[in-house]
């Protein structure tokens, strides 16, 4: 018997005793490839899933710093959940209503953008900036809270720059009789949603008034996450 022959009874009595047959094999390590497939497949769209659910839950990332140092840590992390919701984008400080930019900050815009949805459809918005202040509340404000005003003899000018922006909007809310009530007070009691409420009316996104916006519901966790990141940075 040839040598090539000899091998091939071995083969045949092994598979023999074993009554496994080449087929047979084959089938089982198809099976077993088509399980973990399977199983491979069921995690990643488990994982998908649990992915959009966070997404629809929080859809919220990084919220920009203030370009302001200092202060108080819960009115920083107010003044950043207001702009979560007035102004949710990369650079929120040059923002016009209805998602154009400016970057001529010397002074307000003063542009009058059209409004295409809502009950005020048809008319006009001069709102600009992180906190989307219109032209005659900007100049009222900045004429009190300013830092630092331009003099002329003719008027006085208000830098619209990202620091200026933060400082007029945080000494307005610092300012406990603009608002009957100390909102720093109501902050540090854990009265988010009291404080939301009663600026409501100047900001309407806030959840309370008639612009709310899909950020609206989403505010109080917004301002959680990003109190616990002023806290940590006020320690440093």
């Amino acid at each position: 018997m040839q040598q090539s022959d000899r091998f091939q009874e071995i083969e045949s009595n092994v598979l023999s005793k074993s009554n496994i047959s080449p087929s047979r094999t084959l089938k089982r390590w198809l099976c077993t490839l088509l399980t973990g497939g399977l199983l491979l497949l069921a995690i990643f769209v488990e994982l998908e899933r649990k992915e959009h659910h966070t997404h629809e839950q929080l859809p919220f990332g990084y919220i920009p710093d203030l370009a302001m140092s200092g202060g108080d840590p819960y009115v920083r992390a107010l003044m950043r959940t207001i702009s979560a919701s007035e102004s949710n984008v990369k650079n929120p400080y040059i923002l016009l209503y209805g998602g154009k930019h400016t970057h001529d900050l010397e002074q307000h815009p003063d542009l009058c953008m059209p409004i295409t949805v809502g009950i005020n459809h048809g008319n006009c918005s001069t709102a600009a900036s992180r906190y989307q202040f219109i032209t005659s509340t900007w100049l009222e404000k900045a004429s009190i809270y300013h830092p630092s005003p331009s003099h002329t003899e003719a008027l006085t000018e208000y830098s619209f720059a990202p620091e200026h922006q933060d400082e007029v909007t945080y000494r307005w809310l610092k300012y406990d009789s603009a608002w009957s009530v100390s909102i720093s007070i109501l902050l540090r009691q854990g009265e988010i949603n009291e404080v939301l409420r009663l600026l409501s009316g100047t900001w309407t996104s806030l959840g309370f008034g008639i612009e709310t916006n899909s950020m609206s519901p989403y505010l109080t966790e917004v301002y959680q996450k990003v109190l616990a990141e002023e806290l940590e940075r006020s320690q440093h």
